[in-house]
C-alpha cells in the first residue's frame, strides 16, 4: 500500500536533513543540487522538489540563481515570530509559555549543581567581568555551559517565543553581580542560593 502524499514529503525532508548531517553542511554551505538529491534518495526529482520549496519558504535555504542553493542562517528565520503572532494569542498558551522557560532554566540549574564544571564556570565569570550581560543572554549562556545540547535547543526554541511575547523584557538587564553570586553559588554547589536568586531575577516574569 502507498503511504499517503504528506508522509512521503514529510520523509523526504527527514531524509534531506540526514544528508546535511551525513555531510557535515553548515550555514552557508550549498547543498546537493535537485538531481542529486534525488539520486541518493531514490526518489523523484518533482517530489525533492516540493520538499525544497518547503524548505526556501521556512526560511531554511535560500536559491541563488545559477549558483545553487545554500543553507540559511537559522537566526535570519522569521517563522517563529510569524508564528508566534497566531499561536500566543490566548493567555493560557502565553502562561505555558513562560512555565515552560522557567522549568528548563531550572533544570539547567539543577544541572550545573550536580556536574563537575568549575571550570567552565570560572570561564563564564571571567568573560562577565569585561561584558555586560542581558537577563537573556546570561540565561543563554547557563542553558549553554550545561552541555545538554537538547535542552539547549529546545530552550532556544522556546527562547525565541518568549522574544515575541515580550520584546523589552526579554532584553531586560539585571545587576550582574546577581548574575555573578549566582555563577558563585553553582562553584560552591550552593542551591538554596541559586534559586533564590533565578526566582529574583525572574520574578517579573513567572
Amino acid at each position: 500500500m502507498t503511504p499517503p502524499q504528506t508522509k512521503i514529503y514529510v520523509e523526504i525532508l527527514r531524509q534531506i536533513r540526514e544528508i546535511i548531517d551525513q555531510d557535515s553542511l553548515v550555514s552557508g554551505d550549498k547543498i546537493p543540487s535537485e538531481r542529486e538529491l534525488a539520486d541518493r534518495l531514490n526518489v523523484g526529482r518533482s517530489s525533492v522538489r516540493e520538499a525544497l520549496r518547503a524548505l526556501e519558504f521556512l526560511g531554511m535555504i535560500e536559491t541563488k540563481r545559477g549558483e545553487g542553493t545554500y543553507i540559511k542562517d537559522f537566526r535570519e528565520n522569521h517563522l517563529v515570530e510569524l508564528l508566534g503572532t497566531f499561536i500566543l494569542q490566548d493567555p493560557k498558551a502565553i502562561a505555558d509559555l513562560f512555565e515552560m522557560n522557567s522549568l528548563l532554566e531550572k533544570n539547567a540549574l539543577q544541572l550545573l549543581l550536580e556536574k563537575q564544571i568549575e571550570e567552565e564556570l570560572k570561564m563564564l565569570q571571567s568573560r562577565m567581568d569585561t561584558t555586560t550581560l542581558s537577563l537573556n543572554e546570561f540565561m543563554e549562556e547557563i542553558v549553554r555551559v550545561t552541555d545538554n545540547h537538547l535542552l539547549y535547543r529546545i530552550w532556544m526554541i522556546i527562547n525565541q517565543y518568549m522574544s515575541v511575547v515580550c520584546k523589552r523584557e526579554h532584553q531586560e538587564y539585571h545587576s550582574q553581580i546577581t548574575y555573578l553570586s549566582i555563577l558563585q553559588g553553582l562553584l560552591e554547589k550552593d542551591s538554596e542560593s541559586v534559586f533564590r536568586l533565578y526566582q529574583q531575577i525572574r520574578l517579573k516574569k513567572d
